[in-house]
């Protein structure tokens, strides 16, 4: 990665043009704080990048010109390598205004343990393990398990965990009996035909839905023909679901043959994404993703992205991909995905017949799926307004609570005692404004949850005032603690109350509400008023804070536990030099304990895989100098 040089901001970019190559590769523009915030490729880095700053290039509302504080490139060899090195920097960076899958988690995949003697086949989120065949990625992980409940029925794999199939009692499991196993166990099915059953998964995941109907049928009549016909029977079963499966998916021809259908719809900074994935004229599956479209691309930018964002955690890329006309650099893309294959992708638009008819279908489901995501997100906003309104009619708060914090306190026994912060804005979480907190006042092993959280309180308070002399562009700023909040809600009694209202004082001045919640009947207690407010179970109000107060909650122990589990994996070897964690490791794989590993002998220590020889008589001449 190269970078142009620096003096003052608009003149110093200037130079940085100016410096940029004139071949094919990938630019990176960073803001003011260093984020990268847009990835671009180009056949000519320079002209494209002169292109963001002689025209106006808006970005949502923002022109993204105005928001580059530095550039950085990539010189590569070809446009299709410009592609895939695009790719890879989205993933690593997820700039704001490129398009990414939304909520970019690890989508679920099936995998085949192919490394064991009888295979497993499984859910999984990863996909880095050899000797693994992975199927994906699926959009919906429910899909993924109804489809693995269906192979079961049909190809009688094991559900056992572990490499050896089986349990320690030696007899089979109730798969076995409801016919959703062979029993490899007890070897009822040999390794050979357990194998053709793993053939027959890999078949079906691949869509090769006719082969596996001819092969069931050729094993019923064989069956039959033995007069086995209890096995015949089971293929028969066997074959009509496959069978039934095939004429509810036929969607075309045979002749159509293997490919993916992929349609996108755009609306504003939101988009969808759909692909339909054929199969010898049967529709294998369907998956369906939404994109964060922050830059507001038309159609073609986006289904390009999508192209190279979904295919490069793909598992099989087929030979042809029908798509909408709009794609911008279709020929670099089919480059792209062709090497990515390792065999050639055509991409190409459908004007008619059957591959036109799907890809409308296709096109039509991503508009569908876009018009009832905005659906629910609309009924989703009216019900945290109803619950907001809600809530300040009950507690008679002066304004609407638009911005929620609460506070919990986690510890066991006084120790580790840790604090959580979290935020809802507009009756929603907003996790980046979550804060944790190291309680220091307290004696440790005291338990004291009233001056803890009259602690935490008090420094988010002095946090806030601190703030207020920063700028709003300075990099110290935070936002989370530069925000007044409208009502803060602590978990607790009337004791934590009064604790929080004498730290929060300079909030309650500025017409801060200040609240506790206590678990027992989920009673409400207010500063100046003796009775507490109980509010009925189904209403919005009280299940809103019930959402704050569970989410600080979760949020504290996490951090409690983690801290806390921290403190039992630290020992004596945390404190010996040369020792990191994977000798540290090495050294109680080796010896079973820290104990063990201090009485060990010069030629003990030196026996120990992966500790050098060299270091391991230092360290037996530091330990026995020290007097261990």
């Amino acid at each position: 990665m190269s970078t142009a040089s620096e003096p003052k901001p608009r003149s110093r970019l200037a130079d940085q043009r100016r410096t940029l190559p004139d071949g094919p590769g990938v630019y990176l523009f960073r803001d003011a704080r260093g984020k990268v915030i847009y990835v671009g490729k180009a056949k000519s880095i320079r002209k494209r990048v002169a292109g963001h700053f002689s025209n106006s290039v808006m970005r949502g509302d923002v022109e993204l010109r105005d928001l580059v504080d530095h550039i950085e490139f990539l010189l590569v060899g070809s446009e299709s390598e410009a592609f895939l090195a695009e790719q890879n920097f989205i993933k690593q960076y997820q700039p704001r205004f490129n398009i990414r899958l939304r909520d970019d988690k690890s989508y679920p995949y099936i995998a085949i343990s192919m490394d064991e003697d009888f295979p497993r086949v499984y859910f999984t989120r990863e996909r880095h393990r050899r000797n693994r065949m992975y199927f994906g990625p699926y959009s919906n992980a429910k899909r993924v398990r109804s489809t693995l409940e269906m192979l079961g029925k049909i190809f009688l794999f094991r559900s056992c965990n572990g490499a050896e199939p089986g349990r320690r009692s030696g007899s089979p499991c109730l798969d076995y009996y409801i016919k959703r196993c062979g029993a490899p166990c007890v070897d009822y099915v040999s390794k050979e035909e357990y194998r053709h059953s793993i053939d027959g998964v890999i078949a079906f995941l691949n869509g090769r839905l006719r082969e596996i109907g001819q092969d069931l049928e050729e094993r019923m009549r064989a069956a039959a023909a033995t007069q086995d016909f209890e096995q015949a029977a089971l293929e028969r079963n066997r074959l009509r679901s496959v069978q039934s499966l095939m004429e509810r998916q036929r969607v075309a021809n045979e002749a159509v043959g293997t490919l993916d259908a992929v349609a996108v719809a755009v609306d504003g900074t939101d988009a969808n994404a759909q692909v339909f994935q054929v199969r010898d004229g049967i529709l294998s599956d369907r998956q369906s993703f939404y994109l964060a479209n922050e830059g507001g691309d038309e159609v073609g930018e986006v289904a390009q992205q999508f192209l190279l964002q979904y295919y490069s955690g793909a598992t099989n890329i087929p030979a042809q991909i029908v798509v909408q006309g709009a794609l911008p650099d279709r020929e670099a893309l089919a480059e792209a995905l062709t090497a990515r294959r390792e065999g050639r992708v055509e991409l190409r638009a459908a004007e008619r017949g059957d591959k036109k008819r799907i890809l409308d279908l296709a096109q039509r489901n991503a508009k569908l799926a876009l018009d009832q995501e905005r659906l629910k997100v609309e009924r989703g906003r009216q019900q945290r307004v109803e619950a907001l309104d809600a809530l300040q009619e009950a507690l008679g708060l002066d304004q609407l609570p638009v911005r929620i914090e609460c506070f919990d306190i986690s510890n066991l026994m006084g120790t580790n005692t840790t604090a959580s912060m979290v935020v809802f804005e507009g009756g929603a979480p907003k996790k980046s404004d979550y804060r944790r907190f190291t309680v220091r006042s307290l004696e440790e092993g005291v338990p004291d949850d009233v001056a803890a959280m009259e602690e935490v309180l008090g420094r988010r308070l002095a946090a806030w005032e601190r703030q207020q002399d920063l700028s709003p562009h300075d990099p110290q700023r935070n936002e989370s603690f530069a925000t007044l909040p409208s009502l803060i809600v602590i978990d607790g009694g009337r004791g934590q109350l009064t604790s929080g209202v004498r730290a929060l004082q300079g909030f309650r001045d500025r017409g801060v509400a200040v609240v506790s919640l206590a678990k027992r009947v989920e009673e409400v207690f207010q500063p100046g008023r003796p009775a507490p407010v109980v509010l009925a179970h189904e209403t919005p109000a009280l299940q809103l804070l019930q959402r704050v107060r569970d989410e600080a909650h979760r949020f504290a122990i996490t951090h409690h536990r983690s801290r806390r589990d921290r403190e039992l994996t630290t020992s004596v070897l945390d404190e010996l030099p040369g020792v990191g964690p994977a000798r540290k490791r090495a050294l109680l794989n080796h010896f079973g304990s820290p104990d063990a590993v201090l009485a060990a002998s010069r030629e003990e220590l030196e026996g120990v895989r992966g500790l050098p020889p060299k270091v391991a008589r230092e360290l037996h001449a530091m330990l026995h100098r020290t007097g261990h």
